[in-house]
């Protein structure tokens, strides 16, 4: 289920948006480096340039060159980091499932693997069964899966010359869009055909037949964007948080070159760093918020009542 979700998800996102950022140009010479205008957008945005350790600007395949019928699959730089999300998944829950099986035959795991069955537990226990109910272990798998992709995310946006993918709105979108279509499936599953329409047509047998009328004219549309809301919000807070943390960072090295003095270089290193540890917190922080949040929203809709 894990690799099946991380590559539909990988295909779903491989022609994000149209990029409008040109490349990050070349470094001038130094003289003009020193002190002048110094442009952080490139830094936060997709591009179809990406920058190595040692190796340096590497380009992506131009726009176009991965067609697949009338989609263009051609990949960027979030894409690509992206499928290193995915990869990360792989190498963490992999050995960490090998060695759930063996606790079930009677040995005992040691090392990360314990980390992340405790981390697995705890949003089985404390997430999942408290938001959604007892019957909800059947979700846990796609909730942990949910916090622990957005966290690699998040976390790459520390690493230097990567970024985080979960800064791109398309990213955060399809995992939104995935969420919608989790929460309504459960809400079917659960109420029937129905019950899960009186969570669309407002419908209030309490009021008489012409203000019921009324009321339901007026009151399933607002329903109707309310299950739109939701993941809505979703997408647009993690995007919101991720990508004002990355651009208030390369602003603040920016004034560096901006100023071009030395002793102005103090303030911005010693604010950033204190940033990057906050910045460290919230990538924790937004990664649970969204899997705790979409658990909340299975659990609405399946106790409709």
């Amino acid at each position: 289920m894990l690799t099946a979700f991380l590559l539909a998800f990988s295909l779903l996102i491989a022609a994000p948006q149209d990029i409008s950022v040109e490349p990050p140009p070349e470094l001038p010479a130094e003289e003009d480096v020193t002190r002048g205008d110094f442009d952080v957008m490139p830094l936060a945005l997709d591009s179809r340039r990406m920058r190595l350790p040692i190796v340096g600007y590497v380009d992506l395949p131009p726009e176009g060159s991965w067609m697949v019928g009338p989609v263009d699959m051609t990949p960027t730089k979030h894409t690509v980091l992206v499928w290193l999300m995915g990869l990360l998944m792989l190498v963490v829950f992999i050995p960490a499932g090998q060695g759930a099986k063996r606790r079930q035959a009677g040995v005992t795991p040691k090392g990360g693997h314990n980390v992340v069955e405790a981390l697995v537990l705890f949003f089985r226990e404390k997430v999942v069964l408290d938001n959604i109910g007892p019957d909800g272990g059947k979700y846990v798998p796609y909730i942990a899966t949910l916090f622990f992709f957005i966290l690699f995310g998040n976390l790459l946006g520390l690493v230097p010359y990567a970024g985080a993918a979960t800064s791109n709105i398309a990213v955060t979108g399809t995992l939104a869009l995935t969420a919608l279509v989790v929460i309504e499936v459960s809400g079917m599953r659960a109420l029937g055909p129905a019950g899960y329409m009186g969570t669309i047509i407002y419908w209030n047998k309490e009021l008489g037949l012409p203000v019921r009328i009324l009321m339901a004219v007026i009151m399933s549309p607002v329903e109707i964007i309310g299950k739109l809301v939701k993941p809505f919000a979703l997408a647009v807070r993690l995007m919101a948080n991720m990508f004002a943390g990355a651009l208030v960072i390369y602003s603040l090295i920016g004034l560096i070159f901006v100023f071009g003095s030395i002793w102005l270089a103090v303030g911005p290193v010693a604010i950033t760093v204190a940033l990057t540890f906050l910045k460290l917190f919230v990538a924790f922080l937004q990664a649970y918020i969204f899997a705790l949040l979409t658990s909340v929203f299975i659990g609405l809709i399946r106790h409709a009542h």
